[in-house]
């Protein structure tokens, strides 16, 4: 009898044992058992066994935001992974995959993000390199996406081929591509091949394309409008020669003679004030792309009344007619992709007649007879973030230069410029800013035509946008001298674009101050010129029209200038 009692007994507390069992939570599966379930494809199993765990691990996480994923859940995943990157944010495996999520929900900026997140923790890792320089690729950045894809030894280009055919010599084209078939395209080969077809000055819109074959390698095509004899077309050589009729001058040119990027470029004005036929003969050296010779003439004929500003009270303090022939040679080099450099000589005349000196010309600046002039300049890519389309740009020129006059006279002059470009947006040119620092300095004493201008005039490259540089037709309202500081600011965003018309419009900030030593020329103050300007660009040709407020006198300024 105590026997069957016993028995019965341990029968009842194995019962009650397994039931007890029955009610207690599963353990927690572990990693390896995790990976294996992944492994396996198992999705739902995962999500079964994770999803009502209430304090999850950050590999728990990593798996259940993988499954929910692959389960089509991309919100909920996107949730889970999101904590389990804020519990381990040194593994890379959460932004991958949030990215993966996001390239799913096509939303480029937020998979780019998570993907730059993820190779910041492991530059090295190979998917997440082959993933963002798609993702630039697909954005139509290829520079971008070469600066990954490079990493992983992608691209491979199997040909290289144009559409359509370009009017050109084929073995000239060939020299300025630097990249070659049967290789990896590396991001400094193709900077190169922009910068070289962009210096034949035949190209005014190009661009490069890569199509993807089957086999995972690549055909490059090269894309282009060509200027070839006047111009284009019918429409964009009678837009390229009349672009300057409102300001009394046209534009005559002849392109890519022989079919060897041999180009003339001319500018013939007939403005009673400032007569003035310019002439420039461009080609490539030696049948190559990686050097530039230049030939130019510059003949003038102009009227200049010195004031202290183009409208209301601003007496003539000076007066004289100039007339001015210059003859240059220069030679260009554009053998790397961040790097290049000219050398040229400049033999010119100049003679003043009419002469009403005042107080403020000097006989130094008013010294006549025949000048030679030496040429230097340096140009570099300071900076290049091609995933965050932002550039910096400085460059350097130096020109030494004596007159024969009466009293010969020797000067030099020294500028420089630093200045920044980007488009804010992943993709396209919807908005565009830049802002450009420049400087100049003059050692001796330059003749008048030397000086430096800062302010609005057809003939002037350094803009002080309310402050314009003729008055009743002549030059001389704008503030002049021997050394300057400039910056322009300019943000533009495009209105209108169809592939003919494009229109942008946006704002503008310049600030400047020019002096002169030697005389009574100069600002003497630190001139601010804030505006907005809209530009038309119509068959390669463009205007700008602006309005800027001079913030220490109020004037307001009008004006229509070509652009590029």
């Amino acid at each position: 009898m105590p026997l069957r009692r016993w028995t019965i007994a341990a029968v009842l507390l194995a019962v009650s044992c397994a039931l007890a069992a029955q009610s207690l939570p599963s353990p927690n599966p572990s990693a390896q058992e995790l990976e294996q379930l992944a492994n396996t494809q198992r999705w739902k199993e995962i999500v079964t066994r994770l999803q009502s765990i209430s304090s999850r691990s950050a590999a728990m996480d990593f798996y259940l935001g993988l499954a929910l994923a692959k389960l089509g859940h991309l919100e909920e995943a996107r949730n889970v992974l999101a904590a389990g990157s804020r519990l381990a944010p040194s593994d890379s495996r959460f932004p991958v995959e949030l990215a993966g999520i996001a390239f799913r929900q096509k939303d480029s900026a937020e998979a780019i993000r998570y993907l730059r997140q993820a190779i910041r923790i492991a530059p090295s890792d190979a998917y997440s390199n082959n993933f963002l320089g798609t993702e630039y690729f697909l954005q139509s950045n290829l520079e971008a996406a070469l600066k990954y894809w490079n990493r992983v030894g992608k691209p491979h280009i199997a040909e290289a081929r144009e559409d359509p055919m370009p009017h050109l010599d084929p073995a000239l084209l060939d020299h300025a591509f630097a990249f070659s078939p049967a290789a990896t395209l590396t991001a400094p080969q193709l900077l190169s091949s922009e910068q070289r077809v962009h210096a034949l000055g035949i190209f005014p819109q190009f661009h490069f394309d890569l199509n993807a074959l089957p086999d995972g390698n690549f055909d490059i095509v090269f894309r282009a409008q060509q200027l070839n004899g006047l111009g284009g077309n019918k429409w964009q050589d009678l837009a390229l020669l009349l672009q300057g009729i409102p300001f009394q001058e046209v534009h005559p040119g002849y392109y890519n003679f022989h079919r060897e990027a041999i180009n003339f470029v001319s500018m013939v004005r007939w403005d009673a004030q400032k007569r003035r036929i310019a002439a420039n003969f461009a080609g490539p050296f030696e049948h190559g792309a990686k050097y530039r010779w230049q030939l130019a003439a510059d003949l003038r004929n102009e009227n200049w009344a010195i004031r202290n500003g183009f409208t209301g009270p601003a007496p003539v303090l000076a007066a004289f007619n100039m007339l001015q022939e210059r003859a240059t040679f220069n030679l260009a080099s554009f053998t790397g992709a961040d790097f290049t450099w000219s050398v040229g000589a400049e033999l010119s005349h100049r003679s003043f007649r009419s002469v009403n000196s005042g107080t403020v010309l000097t006989p130094q600046m008013l010294a006549t007879g025949y000048q030679l002039k030496q040429q230097a300049q340096f140009g570099a890519t300071l900076l290049r973030l091609p995933d965050r389309r932002f550039t910096v740009t400085a460059g350097v020129n130096s020109d030494a230069a004596r007159l024969w006059s009466q009293s010969p006279q020797s000067f030099e002059t020294l500028t420089g410029s630093l200045g920044w470009h980007w488009f804010p947006q992943i993709k396209g040119d919807d908005y565009e800013t830049s802002q450009q620092l420049r400087t100049g300095n003059t050692f001796g004493q330059p003749p008048f035509d030397e000086l430096f201008i800062l302010g609005l005039e057809r003939d002037n490259d350094l803009p002080l946008r309310a402050h314009i540089g003729t008055r009743d037709g002549r030059k001389g309202s704008a503030p002049l001298g021997r050394d300057y500081l400039l910056e322009n600011w300019e943000l533009d965003k495009n209105l209108y674009a169809n592939g003919i018309l494009k229109v942008q419009l946006g704002p503008f900030a310049d600030i400047g101050k020019i002096t002169d030593p030697g005389s009574t020329l100069g600002s003497h103050k630190w001139l601010f010129d804030p505006g907005a300007q809209l530009k038309l660009h119509v068959l390669g040709a463009g205007l700008a029209f602006s309005y800027g407020k001079d913030l220490r006198t109020g004037n307001n300024a009008f004006y229509v200038r070509l652009v590029e």
